[in-house]
């Protein structure tokens, strides 16, 4: 981890000064110094004295640069399209990913599949057919639903019109196969 780099960005982003630091945290300037330069490793009850000092969260000190907040702006997402599905991506590749799926009437995943972790949908437009197992449902604008992917699941459009559809999937391994 490269907590000490992350501490003296933040430090001095804030302007504060290393004196600053020491006389409100009761650390010395080698010490801090060490921290700042990765030759330490404090412990976690000083980490909570530099995150109370700098007003931060104390877990945020210890994420790794990948695991801290990603913006996609509206024009730089990413398009593809699945069946005759129009799919909008909200999120970069990760554990969780959020996409904007817009099906034209009779428009279907296909058919029924599986794949690891948990998917999530929302109806923002339309009328869909879902199902999963023994389960079968319609949900229409404002129903929401969610299911174990590892479950063999099908969607499909049975409105007159497009269906327009908020899916949030999270898994513990990269998925690039669902859409």
């Amino acid at each position: 981890m490269d907590i000490g780099t992350k501490i003296r960005a933040i430090r001095n982003r804030k302007k504060i000064t290393i004196a600053q630091m020491c006389e409100a945290t009761g650390l010395s300037k080698g010490f801090i110094s060490n921290v700042e330069n990765n030759n330490t490793s404090p412990s976690i009850s000083t980490l909570n004295t530099i995150a109370k000092f700098l007003g931060v969260p104390l877990p945020y000190l210890l994420l790794e640069k990948k695991q801290h907040m990603k913006v996609v702006r509206k024009n730089e997402r990413t398009n593809s399209t699945f069946n005759n599905l129009k799919i909008e991506h909200l999120t970069s590749k990760g554990g969780l990913r959020m996409m904007i799926v817009e099906a034209p009437p009779g428009a279907s995943i296909g058919e029924p599949h599986s794949h690891e972790g948990e998917e999530c949908h929302l109806v923002l437009e339309g009328r869909i057919l879902a199902e999963q197992g023994e389960d079968s449902y319609i949900v229409e604008e404002g129903d929401s639903f969610s299911w174990n992917a590892s479950v063999p699941h099908y969607v499909k459009n049975i409105g007159e019109g497009k269906a327009v559809i908020l899916i949030s999937v999270y898994s513990d391994t990269e998925l690039d196969d669902i859409f």
